[in-house]
């Protein structure tokens, strides 16, 4: 990536402005103004992730940036977290969105400031951007989300088809970690002390609210866009990855939004454009500056001229689990809606151009699912990607193509429909679409999966009728692939997807008798693409302990148990800037008894560390969840240090009837 270090303005940087809210809780900012330039709009990044040090090396190569071609970028804090006062309950709760369109009024209002604000953000601050512009804040014009969803309960890290992902609890230890960290003395005090045992004592047992929330109710509605598409009137530029779990919202929104909109979606991980993997990375701060200018300042830009969709077609290539870059091409078109489709049957023990019989079985198996990869790459563990296929398609009931007589392009969000049965009254379907290449490979292109008790719906689930026949549809993730000539297309069918997802209680057999497969079909043609990546100077840190990575998987044929083991340390360094030192490891583990799969568990282990001189603290924090009978066991718990002195413990243990 280019390092800029002229921009068309000068940038100063405050790293501590405490923004006040009308209860009397004060947020911190960090703000990075274009000096010189007169009252310029305001970009607005809104998260939990501390500035100070969780997000601060990625803040230095955009934040800058931007400010210096004519913006005040500013990074606040959500409530209860970094520097800001107060506690933090959960995501995206009534509060955090009202804070949020306070900060904007006072943005607006300051006199370096031209009445205009944007927001951005990736993941969290993706989510709570398009949340906020629901609310239609008066200054708000323009957003930028990445990696977000539209609909909290059915395509979120919490539940996929009704089903609950392995990273539900994984999420809910991950944010028990956050919010666990104090702010930072040389910002705040000696008021220090008592933010952090006034965070500490109010940590939610997320774990146990998520697992108890198992169907589409108000809580997951509240802060789904898909509630109200008309709600949000700031232009949109919607961004998404293909090796990220959130890759269908830049096409809902597209397709939705009454709003001006246009989608990016290339062959990124859970990053920026800018850094993501695989590559090849793009010019997004300069794409953002293009968005930003037009929306925020006026001026033609061409961004409305651009093709709405903007798609990172991918090759097939052999699959691994790690890619530095993903052959393809950009391709542009209107949208993926009404798209062309290439219609398969199930047929036999095939796939073919017209149905036919099917008489097959799909059964329980614990090894199913050890080749599915990530639910999003993210670099907290090594090798994050899927794996080929085969191991899971020798464990699945498959149906192949013959031979593709021409090149396939799919671009959007292949259907299968089956005809099938379960022998139990909770049961789950997953279906994975795979490119067999003639190296002998299958490569995974897409993949989804549904609770069949939601097969009418994710509010009101209904239990399985055993023995009974069912239509169902289970939509698969969208996708941009490129299928070679003589390449072949395979339909995996399964009853669980473990450790991406849980099992059911009871092992599953499923009988599947008919089904058909809908895949769309590119219709635009090649784009010329982006710039290359740039952004202002790096931050400048110490290493004092190294990074070190691990995933293996462990048979025990004695316990009679499949364990997947996923170490991710970053190590520890220190930020020369202000000599804060941080360090973090997370360790993950699930296992599968062969024999009883619906017992499967998954822990995540979390420890954090700041420290500068004679001020050290830690915290660790776990969940620990697995599945017992009808229920899951949940135990949660969070210990916290100052030096080698434990100042806070405390552990939940609680047992939720499965959904």
């Amino acid at each position: 990536m280019d390092t800029v270090t002229e921009f068309p303005f000068p940038v100063s940087e405050d790293p501590h402005v405490l923004i006040p809210l009308p209860d009397g809780t004060r947020l911190s900012a960090r703000i990075w103004r274009a000096e010189g330039a007169g009252p310029v709009p305001v970009i607005l990044e809104y998260i939990p992730y501390r500035k100070r040090d969780g997000t601060a090396v990625r803040d230095a190569l955009g934040h800058p940036y931007l400010a210096g071609h004519g913006y005040a970028c500013v990074r606040v804090d959500t409530r209860g977290n970094g520097e800001s006062e107060g506690v933090m309950h959960d995501e995206y709760t009534e509060t955090e969105l009202s804070d949020a369109c306070d900060v904007i009024a006072w943005l607006a209002a300051q006199d370096w400031c031209s009445g205009a604000v944007g927001m951005q953000g990736i993941s969290w601050g993706g989510f709570n951007s398009l949340q906020v512009a629901m609310r239609r804040p008066p200054a708000l014009k323009a957003v930028i989300t990445l990696c977000s969803t539209t609909d909290r309960y059915a395509d979120d890290i919490h539940y996929k088809g009704g089903v609950m992902l392995g990273e539900n609890p994984g999420w809910a230890a991950t944010a028990l970690s956050w919010f666990s960290v104090p702010p930072d003395p040389a910002l705040v005090g000696d008021a220090w002390r008592e933010m952090w045992q006034q965070r500490l004592e109010a940590t939610p047992d997320l774990a146990t609210r998520w697992a108890q929330h198992s169907h589409r109710d108000d809580y997951w509605k509240h802060g789904s866009v898909c509630e109200d598409w008309n709600a949000i009137e700031a232009a949109v530029l919607a961004v998404g990855g293909w090796h990220d779990g959130y890759r269908n919202t830049p096409a809902a929104l597209l397709e939705n939004l009454s709003a001006p909109c246009r989608a990016i979606v290339g062959p990124w991980n859970h990053k920026y454009p800018h850094l993501g993997v695989p590559g090849p990375q793009i010019g997004f701060l300069d794409e953002m500056l293009r968005w930003y200018d037009h929306w925020l300042k006026g001026a033609e830009t061409g961004v409305m001229d651009d093709p709405p969709y903007r798609a990172w077609m991918m090759e097939s290539i052999k699959p691994e689990v790690s890619l530095t870059t993903r052959p393809g091409v950009w391709v542009g078109q209107e949208g993926v809606a009404d798209a062309p489709t290439l219609a398969l049957h199930l047929n036999g023990d095939v796939l073919a151009d017209k149905a036919g019989t099917v008489d097959a079985l799909a059964r329980t198996e614990a090894a199913h699912g050890l080749s599915a990869g990530e639910f999003f790459p993210f670099g907290f563990g090594p090798g994050e990607l899927p794996a080929d296929q085969r191991p899971d398609d020798a464990l699945a009931l498959c149906f192949d193509s013959a031979p593709l007589e021409e090149k396939v392009q799919i671009l959007g969000a292949p259907n299968a429909r089956l005809t099938l049965s379960a022998d139990q009254t909770h049961a789950q379907v997953v279906v994975r679409l795979c490119d067999l290449r003639p190296d002998g490979t299958s490569a995974l292109i897409t993949m989804g999966m549904l609770n069949l008790r939601h097969r009418s719906g994710n509010d009101v689930p209904v239990d399985v009728p055993p023995g009974a026949a069912m239509e169902i549809d289970v939509p698969l993730d969208q996708i941009a692939y490129r299928l070679p000539k003589g390449h072949r297309l395979r339909i995996a069918i399964a009853p669980s997807y473990f450790p991406f997802a849980f099992p059911s209680p009871k092992p599953v057999t499923l009988h599947v008798t008919g089904g058909a497969l809908e895949v769309p079909r590119r219709t635009g043609a090649e784009w010329s693409g982006f710039g290359p990546p740039r952004s202002a100077p790096p931050l400048v840190t110490e290493t004092l302990a190294p990074r070190a990575e691990s995933k293996r998987i462990i048979t025990d044929h004695g316990a009679r148990t499949i364990t997947t083991e996923i170490t991710g340390d970053d190590g520890v360094y220190r930020d020369t800037t202000h000599g804060l030192e941080t360090g973090l490891c997370v360790h993950e583990t699930f296992t599968i008894p062969m024999d009883d799969p619906g017992a499967a568990s998954a822990r995540f282990h979390w420890t954090r560390s700041k420290g500068r001189g004679a001020w050290q603290v830690r915290t660790e924090c776990e969940v620990y969840q697995r599945g017992d009978g009808p229920d899951f066991a949940i135990t949660s718990w969070i210990k916290a240090w100052e030096g080698d002195t434990l100042v806070f413990e405390r552990t939940w243990d609680t047992r939720v009837p499965r959904g």
